[in-house]
């Protein structure tokens, strides 16, 4: 799981990959659906995440403007740090179980 993978680190480490996302995009949490392992991932624009890294997504951050502008502006650090109080963990674990049944 997540503790395995990146211990405490995880929500800064995924933080600031997505704050980094240039221009438009989206942080990750996927699964590598061989391995079973963890991994974070930026995406581009659009560009899928199991398509273009072939994890499947589990967690997706948002960062197209649209998502954070209205009460954010620019500042995106302070729309990414307030996304981890409404992940739904809950439903990540499912997507994750069902991962690893395959």
């Amino acid at each position: 799981g997540i503790n395995a993978e990146y211990g405490d680190k995880f929500k800064a480490e995924l933080s600031a990959l997505t704050v980094g996302v240039q221009g438009s995009g989206w942080g990750w949490l996927g699964v590598d659906p061989t391995t079973k392992r963890l991994a974070i991932a930026k995406c581009a624009n659009q560009d899928p995440l199991l398509p273009t890294t072939g994890l499947v997504p589990l967690l997706g951050i948002d960062v197209w403007e649209h998502a954070y502008y209205l009460q954010y502006k620019n500042v995106r650090p302070q729309y990414v740090a307030k996304i981890w109080d409404i992940v739904n963990w809950k439903d990540i674990q499912q997507r994750y179980e069902a991962v690893l049944r395959q």
